[in-house]
């Protein structure tokens, strides 16, 4: 297949719009199972990632998330499973899905001897693509790195490195791209642009898979998410649907005066009492009403200033799902059921 140059290369990016349609699961997971040792990495995962979707794959230190992503994009091989990339095996065809995806890893890598320019043009002739002058301007301005173009890799800040593999991972425009720990030890004002180059490149159609540690960055960019814990998933669903099935909701009101004791009626609802009294604050269930908490403030005449509702975050939903699951282990064991 000519690259872009005209010359031939198995990697060329153009060969992938040559392939004959794939079904809309881009990266297909089934009874992955990897083993280090006698140490369980992965414990079966299966899972299908849609075409240009965001996917969140949330997970704690050790639990099975660069593990996962190392088997798709062939630098690891599962003990047991399949995975096929745009309908191929990720083993049998790695050719093509090797240059069907972009990888930005977690640990920074960089070559001292290049410029930030040089080292974006390498990686795209490793898959047989010459950059133009306009993607390597769009790459460097959406990275922030424009300024730096050549810039020896061993000026740059542990900051812009990061962006800089953010930036390798993407020169071949893959149609997949896997995102481990992205913004880490980014600053928020560019973490945030990043944010907007995400969505950019979702919006031409491109699949990403967003592993971080920074919970809102999930909450703020996924369509739907994924929760692994120690090598099993405990739940992929939509991002709204899991809010709206796992988080609470809090009522707070603001009272004209401080109380010394809540009302009976508000009292059995489980309120309590804040800022020295003068705040009651109501929690609930994800699905309740507050609708009996109002009609206790207004049989107890309570003067009421201000009222303000807050929802249970992505980061409160997640770390309740590993609370449950590991709840639910030691009742298992303890009962001696597998």
């Amino acid at each position: 297949m000519p690259d872009r140059d005209g010359r031939s290369c198995p990697f060329a990016a153009g060969a992938l719009h040559s392939a004959p349609p794939v079904p809309s699961s881009v990266v297909s997971i089934r009874n992955v199972k990897k083993r280090f040792g006698s140490f369980e990495a992965l414990a079966g995962v299966d899972l299908e990632i849609e075409q240009g979707e965001i996917f969140g794959l949330l997970g704690p230190n050790g639990a099975g998330k660069t593990t996962l992503i190392s088997i798709v994009a062939g630098l690891l091989r599962a003990s047991e499973g399949e995975v096929r990339v745009l309908g191929r095996d990720v083993v049998t065809d790695y050719r093509f899905t090797r240059s069907a995806l972009g990888l930005v890893p977690q640990e920074i890598n960089f070559d001292p001897f290049f410029t930030v320019e040089e080292s974006l043009r390498i990686q795209a002739g490793y898959f047989g693509v010459r950059l133009s002058e306009e993607r390597l301007v769009e790459i460097l301005t959406a990275l922030d790195l424009l300024a730096k173009r050549r810039a020896n890799t061993r000026a740059l800040s542990g900051g812009m490195k990061r962006r800089l593999l953010i930036g390798k991972a993407l020169v071949h425009e893959p149609r997949v791209v896997f995102l481990d720990e992205p913004t880490a030890g980014v600053d928020v004002e560019l973490r945030q642009a990043l944010w907007r180059y995400v969505r950019v490149l979702r919006a031409r159609g491109t699949t990403i898979v967003l592993t971080t540690h920074y919970l809102e960055e999930a909450e703020e960019l996924a369509d739907r998410v994924g929760v692994i814990d120690r090598g099993r998933l405990l739940v992929v669903e939509d991002k709204k649907a899991l809010l709206r099935r796992h988080a609470g909701k809090t009522l707070r009101a603001t009272l004209a005066a401080p109380l010394a004791l809540l009302p009976p009626q508000l009292a059995a609802l489980g309120a309590r009492l804040e800022d020295g009294g003068r705040t009651i604050a109501l929690s609930v269930e994800p699905g309740a009403s507050f609708g009996p908490a109002l009609a206790a403030f207004a049989q107890a005449g309570l003067s009421v200033q201000d009222v303000e509702t807050t929802r249970m975050r992505l980061e409160e939903v997640f770390v309740r799902l590993l609370r449950g699951d590991r709840a639910a282990d030691v009742a298992a064991a303890r009962t001696g059921a597998p």
